[in-house]
Order: structure tokens, then sequence, then C-alpha cells
């Protein structure tokens, strides 16, 4: 009986749907009367690359086992976000947390990710293909996964504007005629 509980265990955290990502590991000691002890402090990025991600944190003695207590938390802590295409985001987007600020845009097909250290990271799990960010203020890769994450959970789709207006998406979004005589006028 404990063999059968300990194989579902193992098939269950043998997920092939997430990856994830390894942003940061830190070394951290503790001085104590004896000398020094030291701890490792990871900090990983996991998501499914169809809309999805999370990330967390974990400290442990040893490097496998931060990495593996923060990837049992970053996948608790997931968020959906709607992205337009598959491929990028619907508008452009702020996110803040504490003293870290990044600046995400929409972008066209073929641009890639263009977005530093931790915000890379976080795209990439995320499944964007186009995007253009930058991160100002805080340096710490917490913050700006933080203020990314911020960012991203206040994106919406134009299918949750219209529901929340009580209106169809096409009445929302820009018709193609209207689009091409405002460039027409310019």
């Amino acid at each position: 009986m404990a063999e059968r509980d300990n194989r579902r265990g193992r098939d269950r955290d043998e997920n092939p749907e997430f990856a994830d990502r390894l942003v940061a590991i830190n070394r951290v000691s503790k001085t104590v009367k004896g000398g020094k002890r030291f701890g490792f402090a990871a900090l990983v990025v996991v998501g499914d690359q169809k809309g999805r991600v999370g990330f967390g944190k974990g400290k442990a003695k040893e490097v496998p086992e931060a990495i593996r207590k923060a990837t049992e938390q970053a996948k608790r802590q997931m968020i959906r976000v709607p992205l337009k295409e598959g491929r990028t985001l619907h508008h452009d987007i702020e996110g803040r947390h504490g003293a870290g600020r990044v600046v995400m845009r929409t972008a066209p097909h073929g641009t890639g990710i263009i977005a530093g250290g931790p915000m890379r990271a976080v795209f990439e799990m995320l499944g964007i293909a186009d995007v253009v960010a930058k991160s100002t203020g805080s340096q710490n890769p917490y913050n700006m996964i933080r203020a990314t994450l911020n960012g991203l959970g206040r994106e919406t789709s134009p299918r949750q504007v219209a529901q929340r207006r009580g209106k169809k998406v096409a009445d929302i979004l820009p018709k193609k005629d209207d689009a091409a005589a405002e460039t027409a006028d310019a």
C-alpha cells in the first residue's frame, strides 16, 4: 500500500506540462557559536507556456532542495494571463512592486522577447513570443518578478472587457474600415 502511494506521488511530481526556469540562487550564511552555517535561497519561475505562470522561492541547506521547494511553491501560486493570438499582450501595461517598476508593451509578430533577466524568464515561461519590456527602479530579481506579475495580473482581453460592459466583442474592437480611414486621414 505504501509503495503504491509513493508511486502515485512520484507520477504527480513528474508533470511535463510545466516548464521551470531558475532565475537566481543566493548563498546565505548564519553566524553561530561554532562558525558559519551556509544555506541557499532559490528563485524559480514556472509556466505552461500557454498563458499560466507563477514564481516561488525556497531556502534549504542544499541547492537542489531549495530549487525543489521553490518549484513547488511556484506551481501553487500560478496566475492565468490572456494572450493576444497566443504570442503577445493585448495592451501596454505597467507593473509595480516596492521600488521596482516595469513597463511591458505589445509588439508586432517577429519582434521576439526584448526584456532583461528575470522578466525574460517570466515571458518565456508564460509563452509570450513578442514583447518589449523595460525595468526601471529596483534591480532585485525578486522585486522585478513581482512587478512583472503585478502588471500581467491586470492584463485584460477584449472578451473580458466586453463581458464586464455587457456588450459584444465586435462592439468594443475598432472596425477594420474605421482603422483604414484613420490611417488614410493621417
